[in-house]
């Protein structure tokens, strides 16, 4: 085993995993089919959480590199030579080696690349048109984070998400349980899955998605220091407990997090005195910035649903059209 942390470099435990395997796939020594060692053995052997091994994982599911089966364990499933970067910069690459294939494909088959293009632009506008005009219903537990992904969450022009918070489908007072029901989709997180499902029945649809931190938000985070408390300022107790676990699952546990949730200027300016940076939640960043003495870092915690999940959601908007016999665009 050739796999190591190092807790002092800066880098979060899970994205050091991640890299090093994708390095090991890249490189050959783990070849196609090869089997990776069960995360409760590698955690283990490595003194890490299982959920540290189980983020490294996703992350190399993410670019395509391994594949998971039920009951039997995780497989590398090929093997590309890409760049650590971002995650979008891991996407725009595997994108350029599925063109380049298609290229290929086409020129053996002797096509008019002229043709291609055409076609290609044709399927790309219809199934932009596809997605107009699509009502999508997201659940979330906390306003800011319900906000953020309301503003963000990209799934094309012209497609609507409607915000729910789940303490107003609970009470049902704006009659939410009767009108979710009559939206194309309704979305939620992982976390909320089984009460969301269980408030709209049997009868409604409703697709769970993975949210991760910003790989760069967990990087600047470990490299501050040891020895000083961090405000983390947000609205909600729920969001704050969530920023908490997110840093104990990537090993940044051991920082002091001070919750601040007060909107009181004093009260607020207390809590950034002393402080090594400010953690914000998408709607504090503002009132932090009014009050942050000179140099103090501000870091905005930021969750964003992974690029798994909102493949899964168009495609399953997509189907929703199709069986419904409005378009004739084949969903694979």
């Amino acid at each position: 085993m050739t796999l190591r942390v190092d807790r002092k470099n800066g880098v979060p435990l899970y994205v050091q995993l991640r890299n090093q395997m994708a390095d090991l796939i890249n490189s050959g020594l783990w070849r196609r089919g090869f089997k990776l060692p069960p995360e409760r053995q590698l955690a283990d052997v490595l003194g890490v959480s299982r959920n540290t091994i189980s983020l490294a994982y996703k992350g190399l599911a993410d670019r395509g590199l391994v594949t998971s089966q039920q009951g039997r364990g995780t497989f590398v499933q090929r093997s590309d030579v890409l760049e650590h970067g971002s995650d979008h910069d891991d996407a725009e690459a595997r994108l350029h080696v599925l063109v380049d294939e298609l290229l290929d494909e086409v020129t053996e088959h002797g096509l008019d690349l002229t043709a291609v293009e055409r076609i290609f632009q044709s399927r790309l506008e219809a199934r932009r048109s596809l997605l107009a005009g699509i009502d999508v219903a997201f659940v979330e537990c906390n306003s800011e984070q319900l906000d953020f992904f309301t503003r963000s969450l990209e799934l094309g022009a012209g497609v609507r998400v409607l915000p729910v918070m789940i303490d107003d489908l609970l009470d049902d007072t704006k009659g939410l349980q009767e009108k979710l029901p009559k939206m194309d989709l309704v979305v939620t997180t992982f976390f909320h899955l089984e009460q969301v499902r269980e408030l709209l029945g049997e009868h409604v649809e409703v697709l769970g998605i993975a949210l991760d931190p910003e790989v760069e938000t967990m990087v600047r985070l470990a490299q501050l220091p040891e020895d000083r408390p961090v405000a983390l300022v947000c609205i909600s107790e729920i969001f704050a407990e969530r920023v908490q676990k997110s840093l104990e699952q990537s090993g940044l546990g051991y920082l002091d997090t001070r919750i601040e949730l007060s909107r009181d200027h004093h009260t607020l300016a207390r809590s950034l005195e002393g402080a090594a940076a400010a953690i914000v939640s998408p709607g504090r960043r503002r009132d932090v910035e009014t009050l942050r003495p000179d140099h103090l870092p501000i870091i905005e915690f930021i969750y964003k649903p992974d690029t798994g999940s909102v493949n899964v959601l168009q495609r399953r908007l997509l189907e929703r059209h199709r069986n419904r016999g409005g378009d004739h665009i084949v969903v694979e």
